[in-house]
């Protein structure tokens, strides 16, 4: 129907074009005849442009909107060509039709629907019937009038704008409610996504926007070019101009770009601990340029998209369990058997926390170092949990504190031991005897 319209419409500015011609050619013919002659002329010019019009709608198919109109009147047996007060009454009875028309679809079929909805457990159908309520109505009014206004007989030039009007209206109802269709889904879309909490969240309006704008450009488009415009030249002259502008704009389109490539990848999101290069901080918001991140030193980091996507990304806070791995070194006067048992001592300590993972836990004597003796020591916890994991790391560590000082032991710290030999060993020998005592006076 929509194709059958706009193939109408097309062919309405041939034929008044083609009367504009033949009436400005019995203007020029006239110019130098006496008034009845020029009379008679325009006279003639009238009825050729008449008939030039009525050929030309005799050759276009007719439209859902004059099959319906022709069909009213052929029930009431009206075949004049004027108005009478028929065509006014039938027009008037099309206009409160499409009032109560668009009574009842709104307050009987939408009201029904939503009852529906709301019975459902998706929220989704409930914002579809609430944005198709008003473009719906739009579109039952835009019929009526259409209707009772191709009823009346009017001159070929109202009729010439009535049909461009009727194009214009026609796509303004379809695409208003392809537009809150989309936009409904969208916010569904985007809701879904919070209540997963997924990274794509973030980007979620300004996906929006650009949608939704992508759909008006193409809508309007379609519109220009059913009013019978050259939409081809104004695409060829955009992309000159957005060649320009990508030019002067590299930049940004740069950052835009690495935007889409984190919302695709999801290495973060909002609240989230990352590592980007050498600086670490929490995720505070993620834009169409920039990402903005609060530093540990509560200073605000603001990283470009395009760094962001070119760069090595940690996130942190995806942790599945937390690693630990020390060395714990002991004096050089640790005997054979005490080491063997506090190696196993250490393990049995580690294993006995029910937080670690068992199959994780390593403890060995590893090392002779410069100044002790290492025991190396790796366990996993089976959570992420940072404070829960650095609580039982700091039992473990007191347990083994307890250990080492139950069995006699200590803790190596770096120490150096200097021996010295001949002639500087004696001196230091001789500083270090106790001087003899002075010899008591006789009586």
């Amino acid at each position: 129907m929509m194709r059958v319209l706009l193939w109408i419409v097309a062919m309405a500015p041939v034929s008044f074009l083609m009367s504009e011609a033949v009436a400005a050619e019995a203007a020029e013919a006239t110019s130098g005849m006496t008034a009845a002659q020029a009379e008679s002329a325009r006279t003639a010019a009238a009825a050729a442009a008449a008939v030039v019009t009525a050929a030309a709608r005799a050759d276009q198919p007719p439209d859902f909107l004059e099959l319906l109109v022709d069909s009213i009147l052929s029930a009431f047996n009206i075949n004049e060509s004027g108005n009478t007060i028929t065509h006014y009454s039938i027009s008037l009875f099309l206009l409160f039709i499409a009032l109560l028309a668009r009574r009842i679809v709104s307050g009987v079929v939408f009201a029904l629907l939503r009852k529906v909805a709301s019975r459902t457990k998706s929220t989704f159908d409930d914002k579809l019937f609430l944005s198709l309520e008003t473009p719906a109505a739009f579109l039952i009014m835009v019929v009526g009038v259409l209707a009772a206004l191709r009823v009346l007989r009017l001159s070929p030039e109202a009729d010439f704008y009535i049909g461009t009007g009727s194009r214009v209206a026609f796509s303004l109802a379809i695409f208003w409610l392809l537009w809150r269709l989309l936009s409904a889904a969208l916010e569904h879309g985007n809701e879904l996504a919070k209540a997963k909490g997924a990274s794509i969240s973030a980007f979620m309006p300004w996906i929006k926007k650009t949608l939704l704008t992508g759909f008006a450009v193409v809508a309007t488009l379609l519109t220009v070019q059913s009013l019978g415009y050259d939409v081809k030249a104004i695409l060829a002259g955009l992309g000159i101009g957005g060649l320009a502008f990508a030019l002067a704009a590299q930049d940004t389109l740069a950052n835009i770009f690495g935007a889409i490539v984190v919302a695709v990848d999801q290495p973060f999101k909002i609240g989230e601990v990352v590592r980007i290069g050498t600086n670490v901080g929490i995720v505070e918001d993620i834009g169409l340029r920039s990402t903005r991140i609060r530093m540990i030193d509560r200073s605000l980091m603001v990283v470009p998209n395009k760094t962001v996507a070119s760069e090595t990304i940690t996130n942190l806070s995806r942790f599945t369990q937390r690693r630990c791995e020390q060395v714990v070194g002991l004096t050089y006067d640790t005997k054979p058997d005490d080491m063997n048992a506090i190696v196993e001592e250490f393990k049995q300590i580690i294993l006995a926390e029910p937080e670690i993972d068992q199959t994780s836990v390593m403890v060995f004597f590893r090392d002779y170092s410069a100044s002790s003796l290492d025991i190396w020591v790796v366990y996993m916890a089976q959570g992420p949990d940072f404070q829960a994991f650095m609580r039982m790391r700091q039992r473990i560590n007191l347990d083994f504190m307890r250990a080492v000082d139950a069995r006699g032991l200590s803790f190596a710290f770096p120490t150096q031991t200097l021996h010295f030999a001949g002639e500087i060993a004696d001196r230091l020998a001789d500083r270090e005897r106790p001087s003899p005592s002075p010899a008591q006076p006789s009586a």
